[in-house]
């Protein structure tokens, strides 16, 4: 890293759970961020700052007036512009040495192979079941790790999963195959507080950063199948093991 980048990430280079070594892995890595509204908006923020080096995102919405209660890197001048081109020109005016890619798509079975390859981890924040389980099955095939972050009213739930490898659980082991629809509650139902979406958005960036840092520092711990759950009501986190399900079409037939 040259000098002036050297000055920009030096308190995490100072830090011992991270040091020189795990800032030179963060430079060097890809993510693919899928769902650029209210999760992957502060993940995509802190990962950037983080200076990761090569960031994909996709999302086939656009931005909304109601989107910026929370979807804090769209500004009322981006109303109407596809999220992932907006968080595009977001991201290059924050620092234009990171490289971005930018996919207005839906993330589909049919497409999710290609949109994730190279990756070294995927952060899913998107709003629906069909995508998610489609995201976390072509994880697997891909052996690509998967950082799913969710939120429901005051309920936040982040978790980082390793289908790929022997033992570890995949999200489809965790919620099953009954949720491949696309009909689930949304925030426009339900309503969301700006700041809990910030929280879930931010702890999924920190646990895609444990991800990427595993076994070059001590952060580096991705506590994989282990569940998150914020509370936002009563400010509190509980864990929760999530056990490989023998019988799972997603990870099972693959590992």
């Amino acid at each position: 890293m040259t000098p002036d980048r050297l000055d920009r990430f030096a308190r995490h280079i100072v830090l011992p759970e991270v040091g020189a070594m795990g800032q030179a892995r963060l430079v060097q890595s890809h993510v693919v961020l899928v769902g650029m509204g209210g999760i992957g908006s502060p993940a995509l923020q802190y990962l950037a700052g983080a200076g990761v080096g090569r960031l994909t995102l996709i999302d086939d919405d656009v931005v909304e007036a109601s989107n910026l209660q929370r979807q804090t890197i769209y500004t009322q001048a981006d109303i109407g512009k596809p999220k992932a081109e907006a968080a595009a020109a977001w991201l290059a005016a924050f620092d234009p040495a990171l490289a971005v890619t930018a996919h207005v798509t839906r993330i589909t079975r049919d497409n999710a192979a290609e949109l994730i390859a190279g990756a070294d981890v995927v952060l899913d924040g998107s709003d629906n079941f069909a995508t998610r389980l489609a995201v976390s099955d072509a994880c697997v095939k891909a052996g690509v790790p998967l950082t799913s972050a969710a939120l429901g009213r005051f309920q936040g739930q982040v978790a980082n999963f390793a289908g790929h490898r022997p033992d570890h659980a995949c999200y489809r082991c965790f919620v099953g195959d009954a949720f491949d629809a696309e009909d689930c509650d949304t925030c426009a139902d339900q309503g969301v507080l700006g700041a809990m979406v910030g929280m879930v958005g931010a702890f999924g960036a920190m646990a895609a950063m444990r991800v990427l840092l595993e076994g070059v520092s001590t952060l580096g711990d991705p506590q994989w199948g282990q569940l998150h759950i914020l509370d936002g009501l009563k400010s509190s986190l509980r864990t929760m093991r999530i056990a490989k399900d023998t019988e799972c079409s997603g990870c099972i037939s693959d590992v």
